[in-house]
């Protein structure tokens, strides 16, 4: 189809916006966006289940799969310091962000300056990504600076799997980078720098997840941190021991996430590899996903993965995609995210195909989720899809005075205006193509 690139550059905006919790939209105020908040909203519950099994997998295990045996977790009050070229957006996010871990997780932490036990660093982009090619930011144990992680590279004092104890930790976060992916990065790996070292695909409802549809800690996160920091539990106890504290079992899942599909989920969504290999990559993971019988997250994610990727050249594989993944997640808890995620790939292509009745219906869905979980990118980039819908309704009244309101959340979740306006164009560029016939 002639709009391929124009519905991908849509899929990528969403991608690349990871979700969070929004307030009111304001004018900003300056450039520490004084009036805009957003934040996670307090009291997100959990899901009504036993989190025992879940804390054991993402405590006792690395991203990578190796299996940790020993239990580790920072002993006493808690402080976190800021260090380098630090955005002005920070303090602010930082600030939220503690308070919702002392109300709603019960660690005593707390902001300081100078030494700290967790010190977070800002950096340019280009230099961490020397250190970290593949990583947006990082975390990294007993180490309190850039300086000491060179230092320390490769060595087993950095080595996570290795620690038998936390006492200090930094994190890197690139400083030329959104307001929004400054913000999730202080959710992700603070969350990691306190707690579980390990991600689980199959969780719909936690950051603890690389399918980054959630970004800031969501209330089951909330209460795997309030375990972690738990009276029964203390550093240095064997799996063992915490599983008989917890009352389950100390071997891992039997539904383990084969590193065949994590590699094929990687390689579909990854930056790299022709559109051709990425929808190959897609559909195998979504083979293995069938295969399986997985009804879980990693299956509405690998529906959505050959949805995204297909969109483009096969709509109507697309939209058969999208449907099973939304009937997926509609069935799993915090599923709400990623239906909206579902409804801006819908919109995006009702927009490109000329259905601007249905491109409305389906961003008035998708709006209130994704104001309550707080992604700003994604709301801004459905408020712009809305308003080009409302244009070519006949409606340009409408349509200016909803691209003046989506400027707040556009600046805070992509960043510079030049990156705004690019997106603008994207998105403008859909609607005007599908305006041709």
């Amino acid at each position: 189809m002639r709009l391929t690139l124009a519905v991908l550059a849509l899929a990528a905006l969403s991608a690349c916006a990871p979700p969070a919790q929004v307030s009111k939209n304001q004018p900003l105020s300056g450039a520490g966006f004084g009036a805009l908040s957003v934040r996670a909203t307090p009291g997100s519950a959990p899901a009504a289940r036993s989190i025992a099994r879940d804390f054991m997998d993402l405590s006792f295990a690395l991203e990578s799969g190796q299996r940790i045996e020993t239990f580790t977790r920072f002993e006493g009050p808690i402080t976190v310091a800021f260090a380098g070229e630090v955005p002005a957006s920070a303090p602010r996010d930082l600030a939220d962000l503690l308070a919702r871990l002392r109300s709603e997780a019960g660690i005593d932490i707390t902001q300081t300056t100078g030494a700290a036990t967790i010190t977070v660093e800002f950096a340019r982009r280009s230099e961490l990504r020397r250190l970290a090619p593949q990583a947006a930011c990082f975390v990294v144990p007993n180490v309190a600076s850039l300086a000491d992680y060179r230092q320390s590279r490769g060595s087993d004092a950095v080595d996570w799997a290795r620690i038998t104890r936390r006492d200090r930790a930094a994190i890197f976060i690139p400083t030329d980078t959104s307001p929004q992916e400054i913000r999730d990065c202080l959710h992700e790996e603070l969350a990691q720098a306190l707690g579980p070292l390990n991600d689980l695909y199959r969780l719909s409802d936690s950051v603890f997840n690389d399918d980054n549809f959630h970004s800031t800690l969501t209330g089951f996160d909330m209460e795997i941190l309030r375990l972690t920091y738990s009276s029964g539990l203390a550093t240095g106890m064997t799996r063992a021991a915490v599983a008989a504290r917890l009352g389950t079992s100390p071997m891992p899942s039997v539904n383990e996430t084969p590193v065949e599909w994590v590699q094929a989920i990687e390689a579909a969504l990854g930056r790299n590899g022709t559109l051709g290999a990425r929808q190959t990559a897609a559909e195998r993971a979504l083979r293995i996903a069938t295969e399986a019988g997985w009804q879980d997250s990693r299956a509405a994610f690998s529906h959505f993965a050959v949805g995204r990727l297909t969109a483009g050249s096969d709509p109507g594989r697309a939209l058969q995609a999208f449907d099973r993944a939304g009937a997926l997640w509609s069935r799993l808890p915090g599923g709400e995210v990623q239906l909206a995620h579902v409804d801006m790939q819908l919109a995006a292509m009702a927009l490109a195909g000329g259905l601007a009745e249905d491109a409305v219906r389906l961003t008035d869905r998708a709006i209130p989720p994704v104001r309550q979980s707080g992604n700003a990118a994604l709301l801004a980039t459905l408020m712009l899809v809305k308003a080009e819908a409302l244009e070519a309704l006949g409606n340009p009244q409408a349509a200016a005075a909803l691209r003046l309101d989506s400027q707040p959340w556009a600046r805070y979740g992509f960043g510079p205006d030049s990156v705004v306006k690019a997106r603008m164009r994207d998105i403008a560029a859909v609607a005007s193509r599908a305006a041709k016939g």
